[in-house]
């Protein structure tokens, strides 16, 4: 049995997704990081870094408990464990990694920024909004390129498009209009069509 700690973030709603895409059994246990809970001992015994999301697997590769955090390491681990949504191939698998490592190191610290300066901020910062609003349009730009040659960000729909999408889901946040990036918006269209996706999002439901 897998516990997922979460919150309805786009980072915890990438493993969410994951394993309503898998399949697999698993139980939810919340994680409010609006009250700092992610602060608590028994959580940081979980995941040092405080930050959601993090599993714990009681079926580990070697039989025993597995925990682990970050969500681009999780999403690799049940890749692995169910042999789904990263490819087989070695040039697809690196392929999907790639794409995967930009999100991480990419799209969701500098997205996450404008978030910040846009919505939370307690003052005003024009600097930094428009220092983060223009890298946002530009990696909604990288994407774009990327995706109006290929349907997914790999060979095939993978681990790279689960941990984009729930941060291109809030493009709104973000000031940015899909219409401006069309391969972005029908990638986008395609995978919010799909059932597990759209349950993975609702999980868990926004307080």
């Amino acid at each position: 049995m897998i516990t997922l700690y979460t919150w309805p973030t786009p980072n915890g709603r990438k493993v969410s997704i994951m394993l309503e895409e898998c399949g697999l059994d698993y139980a939810v246990k919340t994680v409010n990081i609006s009250a700092g809970e992610q602060f608590d001992p028994a959580f940081v015994a979980v995941n040092p870094n405080s930050k959601i999301p993090a599993i714990i697997d009681t079926d580990g590769p070697d039989g025993k408990p597995i925990s682990l955090f970050e969500s681009g390491a999780i999403l690799v681990y049940l890749a692995g464990k169910t042999g789904r949504f990263l490819p087989t191939s070695d040039r697809g698998k690196y392929e999907a990694l790639q794409w995967l490592m930009f999100q991480m190191g990419g799209v969701g610290p500098m997205l996450g920024q404008t978030h910040h300066f846009l919505r939370y901020a307690p003052e005003p910062v024009p600097y930094a909004i428009e220092r983060y609003k223009k890298e946002t349009a530009r990696l909604y730009g990288v994407l774009d390129r990327r995706l109006a040659s290929a349907d997914f960000f790999a060979s095939e729909y993978s681990i790279a498009d689960i941990a984009t999408f729930p941060w291109v889901a809030r493009h709104e946040w973000h000031a940015i209009d899909l219409a401006d990036y069309p391969a972005v918006q029908r990638w986008f269209t395609t995978i919010a069509a799909r059932p597990a996706v759209q349950r993975g999002m609702n999980i868990p439901p926004v307080p």
